[in-house]
């Protein structure tokens, strides 16, 4: 490794890159769990009585410690304090910790009478014991999936800032997109051989992978640390708790922040409906719904880094915001109100491709963006806040939306569950989506306006 007072590794492409790998694939495993039941729904409701909204509680239910417990907020104070690689460890941990539960929560050992089925039989009768425990494990998984993100986040802004930030961070997304397609290819596939309990169980064999990687990940990020010191003038002051009223007091912080949660809000909660919607719309069994939906996150793949490319040599990021929430808005519309004997698969693929497009143009926009809103020593804590009002939306809009199809198909869930072959309808769920991505339209002009009125430099390119 490079010795050269003068040098550290984040100098030399090759090992930046690779620390870029390292983070990476733990995202695409992370993000293969988080949705490795979304392809499921209709499995979960015929095997183990979940209806939709319990499978809209369960997937919001990801979310609930870093909301309630402002587990997120003390993950960005932690991460500043400790540092990237010490974090990136927690973080792993709990996701693997959480996926155990979830696991043994749908498993057949459990179903049995394993430890625990009846107490949580106990309680709520309404809501299944299975249900229960998934959501106690997916919990945790989200408070460590969640300060994965924020520390890969920071991390890739520590090997790349001043280089190819946008295109890094582009890349991690594109490598964490990929999980999500696989997933929604292979989840059905592993369930036809080995019920839902396969499934997670797969996902949550590829995360201890994950680990490893992030483990790799520590020695890289140790190294460097150890070369910054060496430098002169490579340390920067310490973090204290009094700094993040420099994230609280800051308007155009609050501007981003609330135009991150509307936008991820009308894409990762339709998410874990859309192979249910595709299934109803189109009369496709799970599989083929699955993976018609598995082409989103390609077209998010492959633009993404493009678009990072594009913003680190010519900017445009408040204006990329914009364009992409107009395109979420559409796609939603065209889901809600093409008219049944013209919705086809061709419509279908089309709306997901628009889909797709938003997705790489927001978060190649704004991930990068946050660094020239506050100082680096605060950065952890600024993702934190960010990803933490962020979640208050993936908790609550699924919970909201299975609860809104139920009550907008009166009486089809108990017909479901009888063996009747009926489907719903989801047009008042995708009209719900499709406002939420109105919201975010508007303050992507707000932001651009601050922007041009105080010159935080959105729409300058990142490498000068």
């Amino acid at each position: 490794m490079i010795e050269n007072q003068t040098t550290t590794l984040r100098d030399s492409m090759v090992f930046r890159w690779i620390a870029l790998v390292l983070l990476s694939s733990t995202m695409f495993f992370a993000y293969m769990f988080v949705d490795v039941l979304a392809p499921l729904s209709t499995l979960l409701e015929t095997h183990l009585e979940w209806s939709p909204e319990t499978f809209g509680t369960v997937g919001g239910s990801e979310y609930f410690l870093n909301v309630f417990a402002l587990f997120l907020i003390f993950a960005g104070v932690i991460l500043d304090k400790i540092g990237v690689r010490y974090s990136a460890l927690l973080s792993a941990f709990l996701m693997v910790l959480g996926a155990s539960i979830k696991l043994y929560g749908v498993s057949d050992v459990f179903a049995n009478g394993g430890l625990g089925h009846e107490f949580f039989g106990s309680f709520l009768p309404g809501f299944p014991a299975s249900a229960k425990v998934a959501c106690i494990g997916f919990a945790i998984f989200g408070c460590g999936v969640e300060m994965a993100g924020v520390t890969v986040s920071k991390g890739i802004v520590k090997w790349f800032n001043g280089k190819e930030l946008a295109l890094a961070m582009g890349l991690e997304m594109a490598i964490a997109r990929l999980g999500v397609f696989a997933v929604f290819r292979l989840s059905p596939v592993w369930a036809e051989s080995g019920g839902v309990s396969r499934s997670v169980g797969i996902a949550t064999l590829l995360l201890l992978i994950g680990f490893l990687s992030f483990c790799i990940y520590f020695l890289f990020d140790r190294k460097l640390d150890r070369q910054d010191r060496c430098l002169e003038g490579a340390s920067e002051d310490e973090f204290k708790i009094g700094d993040l009223k420099f994230i609280f007091g800051s308007k155009i912080f609050w501007t981003v922040a609330g135009l991150c949660v509307l936008f991820y809000s009308t894409i990762f909660p339709f998410q874990k409906f859309a192979t249910g919607m595709l299934e109803s719309r189109l009369n496709l069994p799970t599989a083929d719904a699955s993976a018609l939906f598995s082409y989103f996150p390609i077209g998010a793949m492959v633009l993404t880094p493009l678009l990072g490319w594009f913003l680190d040599r010519k900017g445009k990021g408040a204006t990329m915001l914009i364009l992409g929430s107009l395109l979420v808005i559409v796609c939603h519309l065209v889901f809600a109100l093409t008219p049944d004997h013209l919705f086809s698969k061709p419509v279908a693929f089309g709306a997901i491709i628009l889909l797709g497009i938003s997705f790489s143009l927001v978060p190649a926009a704004l991930w990068p963006s946050v660094p020239k809103l506050v100082d680096n020593k605060v950065l952890g804590s600024a993702y934190s806040v960010t990803f933490w009002i962020q979640n208050m939306g993936l908790m609550f809009v699924p919970i909201i939306i299975g609860w809104v199809l139920k009550v907008s198909n009166p009486g089809v869930a108990e017909r479901i569950a009888a063996g009747e072959a009926v489907k719903y309808s989801y047009t008042v769920p995708m009209l719900i989506f499709a406002s939420l991505g109105a919201l975010a339209f508007l303050l992507g002009l707000v932001l651009k306006k601050e922007d041009r009125k105080r010159g935080y430099g959105l729409e300058e390119p990142n490498i000068k």
